[in-house]
């Protein structure tokens, strides 16, 4: 019964944060890229304070070491990442499957980040083989065709490619935050960690968004507020929490292959709210990315099919 209640989990984690990517393009009709990331966690860093308090016994950090954790959080796991994810999003030709497919690097990036900062920890040829076709992956995603074809590299600087790119910047962000939080290994409770880099992050968002000098208007469509409050509940607050309780169960290797569903979702949610299509040299780049995920995470998939065979 547990097997089958995790995975119920993990599809409504993968159709939640999938749609999330719908949900940012539908948003970003009405409200400027940044200020509304920074709205998204205005709204998700008070119900996640909520639940931080209802639920733990720790609702802030105590220790430098603690502090830290959260300023990297908030810094790279939502500010950074969300400001590029949502302003490359806002690009003409980014669709919300394109940025799913793009966002589906991380597990490649946050292997590459980490072998950085251990450099004793190498790789095997086949592990860098595996990177390897992670980048090859973006790279056909980002470069156009007309560049390979007829050899046109202005096509590099529209908006399209530029939007791709933010995305990727976004990914990076967000794979670089994960490998030097999990560094950090503190005691914090993961909802409070949340809160307070949430809170970090909502902040910092907003004064990027004042900076840009962005229009300041709370959004009043159904539409935009529909979208929001998905971002806020659903993706953030909810995700989030969802994330983390499979984490513990299922371990990094398995949960982290939501990144290779959500783009599914994204998709089919896409295509039927808003008329999307996939085009066909993102499909193809999905596919290497998702290649070069099997083969650096080779052995620990391995083992995940032998213990679900036992189990069996």
């Amino acid at each position: 019964m547990s097997r089958y209640r995790d995975a119920l989990l993990f599809c409504v984690l993968a159709v939640a944060w999938g749609s999330a990517f719908v949900a940012i393009k539908a948003g970003l009709a009405h409200v400027p890229p940044v200020f509304f990331a920074a709205l998204r966690f205005d709204v998700a860093a008070v119900l996640m304070f909520a639940y931080a308090a209802a639920t733990t016994d720790r609702w802030r950090p105590r220790t430098r070491r603690e502090w830290l954790t959260v300023a990297v959080g908030g810094a790279l796991l939502i500010a950074a990442y969300h400001a590029f994810l949502f302003v490359g999003e806002g690009r003409p030709g980014v669709t919300a499957a394109t940025a799913a497919v793009v966002v589906s690097l991380g597990p490649v990036l946050t292997t590459a980040f980490d072998r950085l900062l251990l450099p004793g920890d190498r790789l095997s040829p086949l592990g860098v083989l595996g990177l390897c076709c992670g980048f090859v992956g973006v790279i056909v995603i980002v470069v156009p065709p007309a560049v390979v074809t007829a050899g046109d590299v202005s096509v590099l600087f529209d908006s399209n490619a530029v939007g791709t790119l933010l995305v990727v910047c976004a990914t990076a962000s967000f794979a670089l935050g994960s490998v030097l939080t999990e560094r950090l290994d503190t005691d914090l409770p993961s909802a409070t960690m949340e809160a307070w880099a949430m809170l970090l992050g909502a902040l910092s968002l907003n004064a990027a968004s004042l900076a840009l000098g962005e229009p300041q208007t709370i959004p009043r469509s159904v539409e935009a507020l529909s979208a929001l409050g998905y971002l806020s509940v659903v993706a953030s607050a909810f995700g989030f929490l969802l994330y983390f309780d499979l984490h513990d169960r299922l371990g990094s290797v398995e949960v982290n292959l939501v990144s290779y569903v959500a783009p599914v979702a994204a998709a089919l949610v896409g295509w039927w709210l808003l008329g999307e299509s996939l085009g066909v040299t993102t499909a193809v780049g999905f596919l290497i990315v998702f290649a070069g995920f099997c083969l650096l995470k080779r052995r620990a998939l391995y083992a995940e099919l032998e213990r679900v065979g036992i189990r069996d």
